[in-house]
């Protein structure tokens, strides 16, 4: 096997793109074939794997990458276990291209209907978490389609074993080899050149914190679907049980290994009386979690809360970390949290009927959490939906990033 780093750019996209092609004229139980395959390569390759993952963390102390970048590099059995387990479920999982729906309008006197197609040739952009690559790999095989993993500097050991036993496992079941293929990450123009590649690449998935999601987003000229992650607001109504409120927002940060959705912000009434909110902050400080507030709150508590920054606000911390404020109606909450949130899961805890329904319509999130914990599970081991991520963008593919959304539609009108 010819190392990637030894191929042009331009002729892995078009290899990619032959692969989806080519990948066509297999049906979906030879593509589930693929998949498990890929699950056995991998629990097979896992001293493989943890090797080069081992290298990847020594480079990037030596290069002083952040300890919340170490944390999302570090594969461990245990999440390798889990992509196994997600790559199994995604095997088992109804083809997506099986499924006809009945489109919209009917062009009398033909019969129209909607069959689902693959997109074609896929590119995960992504940083830490190197079982993702694996994950999506899974995602584009089931539904079709291939894909270019394109990661960081500091996984780019890791990534290159993951992509080997992959390329491996497709040989060993004769799928075309480059439907899943890596692109090294040592050029900033090979990144550009993949993101502006119209002719063979149709959709780039970024995965990350957000510089790199507006960079992509920035340079792109090939559609993009952003996978949000963090910066999730709870409102905690005046009708609101606290002890509901502290497992909210525990659990929600309870997602290994990224913090798809977990609740960083609070906004809180002023009618939550004081000994009420010191519990709360307790408990939570107790929990290992470290508390903002914003000037009025800060000055209340200060032995619980530091004052928080105008920026973070809108920025998702992405640890274990939360900041609460103020608002005196729900209306209020709820501007705030259009205004500012990342968009893709917010909360309330309420009694009110009333105020569940309007925070229901009014918020302009893409998941809505009433009296519920938006806890991210890429694996929820309930009937067979499986996710990659959580997309904040406004279209068809806003929401939970599923084998759907690996899929375009086609309408056909029978005569």
């Amino acid at each position: 096997m010819i190392e990637s780093s030894s191929i042009p750019p331009l002729t892995i996209f078009k290899q990619a793109y032959n692969a989806f092609l080519a990948l066509g004229q297999f049906n979906g139980n030879e593509r589930n074939r693929g998949v498990i395959a890929i699950a056995n390569a991998i629990k097979t390759g896992f001293d493989r794997i943890l090797e080069a993952n081992t290298l990847d963390l020594e480079v990037s102390r030596e290069m002083a990458v952040s300890e919340q970048m170490i944390r999302w590099l570090r594969l461990t059995p245990e999440r390798l276990e889990t992509t196994v387990e997600v790559l199994q479920q995604l095997a088992e999982a109804s083809d997506p291209l099986q499924q006809v729906i009945n489109a919209a309008y009917q062009l009398n006197p033909s019969q129209t209907y909607c069959q689902r197609m693959p997109l074609g040739v896929i590119a995960f952009v992504y940083e830490g978490f190197p079982e993702l690559a694996m994950v999506a790999a899974g995602f584009s095989l089931k539904s079709g389609n291939s894909l270019i993993i394109r990661g960081s500097n500091a996984s780019s050991h890791s990534d290159e074993v993951i992509t080997e036993i992959i390329q491996e496992a497709l040989e060993d079941v004769g799928l075309p080899v480059d439907c899943v293929s890596g692109l090294p990450c040592d050029s900033s123009p090979s990144l550009e050149e993949l993101l502006t590649q119209e002719n063979y690449v149709n959709l780039i998935i970024p995965y990350g914190r957000p510089s790199l999601i507006g960079r992509v987003s920035q340079l792109a000229t090939v559609p993009v679907l952003r996978a949000a992650m963090g910066n999730c607001y709870l409102y905690w109504s005046p009708s609101g049980d606290l002890e509901l409120a502290r497992q909210v927002i525990i659990d929600s940060h309870g997602s290994i290994p990224d913090p798809v959705n977990a609740i960083e912000k609070v906004l809180i009434s002023p009618h939550h009386n004081s000994s009420t909110l010191s519990r709360l902050f307790k408990s939570l400080q107790e929990k290992g979690f470290k508390l903002r507030g914003d000037t009025r709150l800060a000055a209340d508590f200060p032995e619980h809360l530091t004052i928080a920054t105008d920026n973070d606000w809108q920025r998702p911390y992405l640890e274990k970390k939360l900041a609460f404020r103020l608002v005196d109606t729900l209306t209020d909450a709820i501007s705030w949290i259009n205004k500012y949130s990342s968009g893709h899961a917010d909360c309330i805890v309420t009694e009110s009927y009333r105020e569940s329904r309007q925070f229901a319509m009014e918020s302009d999130s893409a998941l809505v959490y009433i009296n519920s914990s938006p806890r991210f599970d890429r694996n929820p081991k309930q009937g067979e939906s499986v996710f990659l991520g959580i997309s904040n963008q406004k279209g068809q593919r806003r929401g939970l990033i599923n084998l759907e959304t690996f899929t375009t539609l086609k309408q056909v009108v029978q005569g």
